[in-house]
């Protein structure tokens, strides 16, 4: 399969706050535009969807120092696909060979629970589709169910962002759940290493990273397995 063949899909929140609070919130832009900009390079066509379509929210999108960010976000492409995001329910799944979640405290809120979006994932995977997800991305992994009733994860190790990162990161007490939690008891096995440090779990076709600082890993590994 060349690379240019099919695309990937990246799933994206339409909750524009931190759990029920008045906090500006939605898909932390530098784990899209981490990715992004792997999938760039690797010469990987992309769209952007959400459940309900249109704009998508980011916030981090004045990361200091952050160069990858600022020139993703900088790019016409990028920016036309982030504001008119496709309806999920109108997709056809048959131009995607991967699917990416990238993390923001909105998807615990949305995609987490979104059974209709899960079924899309579902029968990608099954039709062969590398899955990857980072830092809260993962929670959009937990309503997926296989056609054998299982659920996506349920023997597959995974991470996530960490009870610990949360704490540090001063939301413990403001988002609905802390995905840790939800992941070690949906997961086959849940992994970590210490807070804000790169780390990826890898099994076959499910990739996931712990943090923000694990994005560009986890869009490394998707590429390299779509290319094997």
């Amino acid at each position: 399969m060349s690379a240019t063949e099919k695309k990937i899909l990246v799933l994206v929140t339409n909750h524009a706050t931190l759990g029920d609070t008045n906090e500006a919130n939605g898909t932390y832009a530098p784990e899209i535009t981490h990715a992004i900009n792997v999938f760039n390079k690797a010469g990987l066509d992309y769209d952007i969807a959400s459940i309900k379509g249109g704009a998508a929210p980011l916030y981090g999108t004045d990361a200091e120092g952050d160069d990858i960010n600022a020139a993703i976000l900088a790019e016409s492409n990028f920016s036309h696909k982030i504001e008119n995001t496709k309806l999920a329910s109108s997709l056809n799944l048959e131009e995607y060979n991967a699917v990416f979640y990238p993390g923001g405290f909105g998807l615990l809120t949305d995609l987490a629970s979104n059974e209709d979006v899960a079924k899309q994932t579902a029968q990608l995977f099954e039709n062969g589709a590398v899955v990857g997800a980072v830092c809260h991305g993962p929670a959009g992994l937990l309503p997926i169910k296989l056609s054998n009733g299982k659920l996506l994860i349920e023997d597959i190790t995974v991470t996530g962002f960490t009870r610990e990162e949360e704490v540090e990161f001063g939301t413990i007490d403001k988002i609905p759940y802390v995905l840790e939690e939800k992941l070690t008891r949906a997961a086959g096995s849940y992994v970590k290493t210490a807070p804000w440090g790169e780390f990826i779990s890898k099994q076959d076709r499910v990739i996931t990273g712990q943090n923000p600082a694990s994005a560009h890993a986890v869009a490394d590994a998707m590429v390299a397995r779509l290319k094997a």
